[in-house]
């Protein structure tokens, strides 16, 4: 007796990149005797055997049911849009690494009952993949050059060559150690002639990247004659320091000194002498003088214009205001003596000469 069989064995693990399609076989042939509904489905078996197989997409009763896996949801379909036709296989697209795990297609037709697990794996290809130099670049040193990938599936393999702009490749020099599961390549006792450009290329089973890094081995660096240029560079630049420091400073001190002689008001220079005060005096002079002179030499003195008495001022002790009382002194009955009369100032209660 005959009974429904699936024959798709011929693959039963896949190895894809993230971000690829996939398909997942499952051909079937139907027997005359299975007489029962036909349904198909797919789950995936969880690694932990304590967990339930999680359906993730159905044929039954002529329909598709795809709604029950959300983390594939929109990324995943039959292959055949009619999967009564004998094809049951399983397209994913945009695979993930979290896609990985074992599937299995069962298939059914009372009485008839088949099934068949495939196991996929989802790798991450190798990406951003950096290179770079560790150790002085010097003739007789040690050089290692690093290679490491920031993504990408185990087990990841790195490789270097050399790279040469004329004749490609070129072989590695002969002191060179190269450890593939690290991406280091070593150099021991380095030369000139190990400058060049090394490429390095990382792999895994479902993709590659590669980057570069270029190597100049050089003389060895006078190192005392950079220490003494150091020191020389550091003192001439705390010399200019200080001399810019002092130069601030004094000119902040004479702003200060300047700002401090505008504002000081001194107390042993004596206040300036009033006009007033100086006339008085002269006239004083001059009228104590006329007692003692006659009618004949009065004259000059009358024609004496008021506007020239002298103005300078004279020697009083620091803040004394001299004042002075009006003239009681009766002037000489001149017309005695047939002289003009002299008319002679007086001093008002302000101050001021009248």
């Amino acid at each position: 007796t005959r009974s429904l069989s699936i024959t798709s064995v011929d693959q039963s693990m896949f190895e894809k990149a993230q971000g690829e399609k996939v398909t997942l076989p499952c051909t079937f042939i139907l027997s005359e005797e299975d007489e029962g509904p036909l349904d198909i489905e797919w789950v995936l078996i969880p690694a932990d055997n304590q967990k339930k197989e999680q359906i993730i997409i159905m044929y039954a009763v002529d329909r598709i049911y795809n709604n029950y896996y959300a983390a594939m949801t929109g990324r995943m379909q039959f292959t055949n849009p009619d999967p009564k036709s004998g094809d049951g296989s399983l397209d994913i697209l945009n695979l993930k690494s979290t896609d990985t795990g074992t599937y299995q297609c069962k298939v059914k037709k009372a009485p008839g009952v088949q099934s068949q697990k495939i196991q996929l794996s989802v790798l991450v290809k190798p990406a951003r993949t950096k290179c770079s130099i560790e150790g002085s670049q010097e003739i007789g040193k040690d050089v290692i050059l690093k290679c490491v990938s920031q993504e990408g599936s185990p087990l990841l393999s790195y490789n270097w060559r050399r790279v040469s702009g004329v004749t490609g490749i070129q072989e590695l020099p002969a002191t060179s150690t190269l450890n593939k599961n690290t991406g280091e390549l070593l150099l021991k006792n380095a030369s000139q002639d190990y400058s060049g450009i090394y490429s390095c290329v990382a792999s895994n089973r479902v993709g590659t990247d590669e980057c570069s890094v270029e190597l100049n081995v050089t003389p060895p660096i006078n190192t005392a004659g950079v220490i003494v240029g150091a020191i020389i560079g550091t003192l001439l630049g705390l010399f200019i320091l200080g001399f810019l420091v002092f130069c601030c400073c004094k000119k902040q001190r004479e702003k200060k000194y300047e700002k401090e002689v505008h504002h000081e008001i001194r107390e042993d220079v004596p206040p300036p002498k009033s006009r007033s005060s100086t006339a008085r005096s002269y006239i004083g002079s001059n009228r104590s003088s006329l007692g003692s002179m006659s009618p004949s030499n009065m004259e000059g003195y009358t024609k004496t214009p008021y506007s020239q008495v002298p103005s300078e001022d004279f020697e009083r002790p620091p803040g004394q205001n001299p004042t002075f009382a009006p003239s009681k002194v009766a002037a000489p009955n001149l017309s005695r003596m047939g002289a003009v009369p002299v008319m002679i100032p007086a001093q008002s209660k302000d101050g001021s000469i009248v």
